[in-house]
């Protein structure tokens, strides 16, 4: 079998570039080109303790779907709410009205006990309040929760603006507990900037990256 050798010299990839890359027949070896479906706007990376973590850009009408992924994101204090707020003003204020549902499904470390269920104590009713998104972290030191969130249309001006969410995590006594939580920021204006806290103390850890996705 044959083998083809490149000189690394052939290929010239540079920020020109961007995230979009193609192969080409010349001897440069890449053109620009179309990004993929899903787009890395921002990443932030909490390496110690924070209030809250929030993307004040990046949030407009380049993409009608943002996705939020949520990785190993630990609290400083023990049996806290994980929640979310938006903001129409470029995060000034975070208070935008929203009505949400909350389920969640979990299983005993110790197997005794389970449970699927609809949460309505961890749920809005045109609340200007943080959603609640993930109930009971733990701050154990293995402790830590994982997941996803997307975000539809925020720039819309005609309609209110939809969010579904799932969150994995070991919760407090331990607990695996996979958290469903939707909703609508109850808003004609446009969402620009979006806002994650605990219920209390801090984010000791973690990392979220916001993503585009492609219309």
């Amino acid at each position: 079998m044959a083998l083809t050798k490149f000189n690394f010299n052939s290929f010239d990839v540079t920020t020109v570039a961007s995230t979009g890359l193609a192969f080409n027949s010349n001897a440069n070896g890449f053109d620009t080109a179309t990004p993929g479906a899903m787009t890395l706007i921002a990443t932030n990376t909490i390496s110690s303790g924070v209030s809250s973590s929030s993307f004040t850009s990046g949030i407009d009408s380049t993409y009608n779907t943002y996705l939020f992924k949520f990785i190993n994101i630990h609290p400083a204090s023990d049996n806290v709410y994980f929640q979310i707020n938006f903001s129409v003003d470029g995060g000034s204020n975070y208070n935008v009205t929203k009505t949400t549902t909350y389920m969640n499904v979990f299983h005993y470390e110790s197997g005794s006990s389970t449970e699927f269920a609809y949460k309505n104590a961890r749920d809005l009713a045109q609340s200007t309040n943080d959603a609640p998104i993930m109930w009971g972290v733990a701050n154990d030191n293995d402790g830590s929760s994982s997941g996803t969130l997307y975000l539809f249309n925020p720039s819309s001006t005609t309609f209110v603006k939809h969010f579904i969410s799932r969150i994995q995590g070991m919760v407090n006594e331990p607990v695996s507990q996979d958290s469903y939580v939707a909703g609508y920021g109850n808003t004609t204006s446009a969402i620009n900037a979006v806002r994650f806290n605990m219920s209390s103390g801090n984010i000791d850890s973690g990392v979220i990256k916001m993503y585009g996705l492609t219309k």
